[in-house]
């Protein structure tokens, strides 16, 4: 994957990749800058709802590969985004109950690639993230899902919250990974069902959590507190695999 597909440079360059329909997760913008091509950039990223981060010119200087950013860099998708029928239509086909993936802002791109990863490892349909707060489908993560985004669709929602919502009207449970929950063994996590990972600091938002049917928690013996949420990812994933098995 080379870094010029991804990153786009200028504010021209930028304003077409916007008009040209692609999908741009992140823009950076010089702090203080304000005439009018940036503001058009900023009503499109809104528009878009893509991230908007203001930063100084010693950070685009360091980001910029060209050295001709004038004032701003904007990160492109890798890859197209998948709608939510998409991934339930994957489950149909298969003649499978849905598995879903569901990440409430989880943001280090190396997490997001290695959870799509195994997701596709583990047998579920598709993942769901947020348009906000969290990471895209940037070159990192391509690489870090080793492939597995070529097969496994990836879907960005405005609102978890009301998308797990609509997918409980659907027949799916929900589950989500919180160190406080009942212990993943004693819980029924057959069927169709979502899988819910938290974000790396803060865990699971209340607002989510409260969406939730149950709460999986993992036994753990060691000296610190939790594991890393692509590794907490998969734990949780292989026991709701290891259920289906059966």
């Amino acid at each position: 994957m080379r870094y010029e597909e991804f990153t786009i440079e200028g504010r021209n360059a930028v304003i077409e990749a916007f008009r040209s329909g692609r999908t741009i997760d992140k823009v950076f913008i010089l702090d203080g800058c304000q005439d009018g091509p940036v503001r058009t950039i900023v009503r499109e990223a809104k528009k878009a709802g893509s991230l908007i981060s203001y930063v100084s010119k010693e950070r685009l200087d360091n980001m910029s590969e060209t050295g001709k950013h004038q004032g701003v860099i904007a990160y492109a998708a890798a890859y197209e985004y998948a709608e939510v029928e998409d991934i339930l239509r994957a489950a149909e086909e298969k003649g499978e109950p849905p598995f879903l993936f569901i990440l409430d802002e989880i943001e280090d791109p190396h997490n997001l690639g290695a959870i799509i990863r195994t997701a596709n490892l583990c047998g579920a349909h598709g993942v769901i993230i947020p348009k906000r707060r969290a990471a895209g489908l940037t070159a990192t993560v391509v690489k870090a899902s080793a492939g597995a985004l070529n097969y496994t669709p990836v879907a960005k929602v405005t609102n978890i919250a009301a998308t797990i919502e609509e997918l409980k009207k659907q027949g799916i449970w929900f589950v989500c990974g919180d160190m406080g929950g009942e212990l993943m063994y004693n819980l029924n996590l057959t069927g169709a069902i979502g899988l819910v990972i938290g974000n790396e600091g803060s865990g699971v938002s209340r607002l989510v959590r409260e969406k939730c049917d149950m709460t999986a928690s993992i036994p753990m013996k060691g000296d610190i507190d939790s594991l890393n949420a692509s590794v907490a990812a998969g734990v949780l994933a292989f026991e709701i695999v290891r259920q289906r098995m059966g």
